[in-house]
């Protein structure tokens, strides 16, 4: 079975989780993982399974404004925030405008974000959004979407990449369970 892992991230934070995702799918998948402006028709028609990520921008997922935002607060004098070197990239609402499956009729997805330390009511949550508009393409969601929690330093919490591991290998035997012939 294939994955495709497909991300946005604008200071690393969702490149490393999906990393991590990644990680754990390969055991049971061959996986791609790629930034969103390298996600192409041919490798989403490939995948049988789609994970999509991305940061919670403003309760939700990114937009062009949130996006040009986090490179303005990235450029101030002092910031500690890095860009990841695919932040520049066409961010993951307008892909999904686009991204639907394309030649079989079983195309299984899940959504996970990076958000802020806190309850979701405060910070939101990107993952429902990316799930959401997942499932308008005709995906089938495999899982809940999944958040991995960013401390106020902008660094991923101690323990969540490991935890994006181990989600991602809970992913892979729901996909190939998903895919096993009945009574097998």
């Amino acid at each position: 079975m294939r994955a495709l892992v497909v991300y946005e991230s604008m200071y690393g934070n969702t490149h490393v989780v999906a990393d991590h995702v990644a990680g754990g799918l390969r055991p049971t998948h061959e996986v791609t993982i790629v930034a969103v402006g390298q996600a192409t028709e041919e490798l989403v028609a490939a995948a049988d399974l789609l994970v999509v990520g991305g940061p919670t921008h403003m309760h939700g997922v990114s937009s062009v404004a949130s996006r040009r935002l986090a490179v303005q607060a990235a450029g101030k004098e002092g910031s500690k925030l890095r860009l990841d070197p695919d932040a520049t990239g066409p961010g993951l609402r307008d892909w999904l405008g686009w991204a639907s499956p394309i030649g079989h009729g079983n195309a299984l997805a899940a959504a996970f974000d990076t958000r802020l330390d806190g309850l979701p009511l405060f910070t939101g949550r990107a993952g429902r959004g990316i799930a959401r508009l997942l499932q308008r393409r005709g995906y089938r969601l495999i899982a809940a979407p999944e958040s991995f929690i960013v401390g106020p330093d902008t660094r991923l919490l101690d323990g969540e990449d490991a935890r994006a591991t181990r989600w991602g290998s809970a992913l892979g035997i729901i996909a190939t369970d998903a895919y096993a012939p009945a009574g097998s």
